[in-house]
């Protein structure tokens, strides 16, 4: 890789990680979070996305 494709690499690698660090708004949609979102109650440690029935 030439240097100006790693410089241009480390910059835009940069501009996206810095991209997520407003906490306050959802990352796609830019929408700001709020105590009542539905997602609040949703359980991050869960590993099988397969619906129980």
């Amino acid at each position: 890789m030439t240097p100006f494709g790693r410089l241009l690499f480390a910059l835009t690698a940069l501009v996206l990680a810095g991209a997520c660090t407003d906490e306050d708004r959802y990352p796609m949609s830019g929408q700001e979070c709020t105590p009542g979102d539905p997602v609040q109650g949703v359980d991050a440690t869960a590993t099988n996305c397969i619906p129980t029935s």
